[in-house]
This record gives C-alpha cells, sequence and structure tokens, in this order.
C-alpha cells in the first residue's frame, strides 16, 4: 500500500532539507510513497503544529520542528 508522506513547511532551509532527505530515503530503497509539499499556511494550522519542518506520515505526525537523518526516516516511513 502506498504510504502519504507529507513535509510541513513554507519554504525555509530547514524544510528544504528534510525534503531532500526524505525525497532520498524513498528513493533508495524503493519505497513505495506519495510525498507532498504543503507549503500553504492555512493548511499547516489545520496540523496543529507550532514549529515547522513537520514530518506527517499517513496522516500522523512523527517529527515536527527538526530536521532528522536518513536513518530516522527511514525507520518512520518503513
Amino acid at each position: 500500500m502506498t504510504k502519504v508522506i507529507k513535509i510541513l513547511g513554507t519554504g525555509c532551509p530547514k524544510c528544504k532539507s528534510m525534503t531532500s532527505i526524505v525525497q532520498k530515503v524513498v528513493a533508495d530503497n524503493n519505497i513505495d510513497a506519495t510525498i507532498e509539499k504543503v507549503e500553504d499556511i492555512m493548511e499547516i494550522m489545520k496540523y496543529n503544529v507550532l514549529s515547522t519542518p513537520v514530518l506527517v506520515v499517513d496522516e500522523q505526525i512523527t517529527i515536527k520542528g527538526r530536521v532528522p537523518n536518513e536513518n530516522e526516516v527511514l525507520e518512520l516511513i518503513k
């Protein structure tokens, strides 16, 4: 089943770093996933988070306010 991964953030450097790490992990491990970048502040506010970036996997907030490393992302999306 395809995982839905969302990265919430307004386009700051941390948000861009998280996006590239998630994309790399998905590609390197042949994970069946859809990656969505959510930059609209009104959409981000629906998740009730105060700091970005935020990693959402299948509508569950997994990481917020920091950039994870590749191993951490892999564990969360497996």
